[in-house]
């Protein structure tokens, strides 16, 4: 099951700012290639892996929010990561990193077990129908990944606008014997920013549902 994509590959067309962003940014705020040293990268601080940022707004708030907090934002859609970079560079912040590929192949292959203080997926593809199904972010053996990469006493933040999606999600992770859930929320958990998908869903009549985890 580990060649099963998660994602939902969205191609888009670049502006010319955004591709200028990519060519001239992401060595400076890219990841360094072969396994992740927080240590080169964030100075140490701890390391909150977010999965799939869209345009990055959300991740910018996020970033501005807690200074103290390393930010590794990661996304295959390429318009989206040079937006990114653009404002990390304009904003001058230092505490972004962008992976621009498959987050679930670098935790796999490049992420230390117990290194990351916390995992956030906001608002994954719920993949809805049932031969999909398969493919979703929170599935046993995919969920049991991202426990192994936080940290005893670190996190797992999801959110969702699907209520199927949310009810699977409850029972995978309270199969997780690591996971603790510390909160199952209507309304958006440690000032979660509003992503533009959430905005959507909500104009829509939408129910968000905020899980937050800990690893044990």
């Amino acid at each position: 099951m580990s060649d099963i994509r998660t994602f939902h590959a969205r191609k888009g067309r670049v502006s010319a700012a955004e591709r200028d962003g990519i060519d001239r940014l992401l060595p400076t705020f890219g990841i360094p290639e072969g396994e992740l040293d927080s240590q080169s990268i964030f100075s140490g601080l701890p390391v909150i892996f977010e999965i799939g940022f869209g345009l990055g707004d959300a991740t910018i708030e996020m970033a501005q929010a807690e200074p103290g907090r390393g930010i590794i934002a990661a996304d295959v859609h390429t318009p989206g990561v040079g937006r990114l970079l653009n404002r990390i560079e304009g904003l001058g912040l230092r505490n972004v990193r962008v992976l621009h590929g498959d987050a679930i192949e670098y935790l796999r292959t490049a992420v230390p077990d117990s290194s990351l203080n916390e995992v956030r997926a906001y608002f994954p593809d719920p993949w809805p129908k049932a031969r999909h199904h398969k493919r979703r972010l929170f599935r046993p053996d995919l969920v049991r990944l991202l426990t192994s990469k936080c940290e005893p006493g670190g996190f797992i933040h999801v959110a969702t606008d699907w209520q199927e999606y949310a009810d699977a999600m409850r029972q995978v992770c309270a199969a997780e014997g690591e996971l603790v859930l510390i909160a199952d929320s209507p309304v958006p958990l440690r000032s979660r920013p509003t992503t533009k998908f959430e905005a959507t869903g909500l104009r829509k009549g939408h129910v968000v549902t905020d899980l937050l985890y800990q690893r044990q």
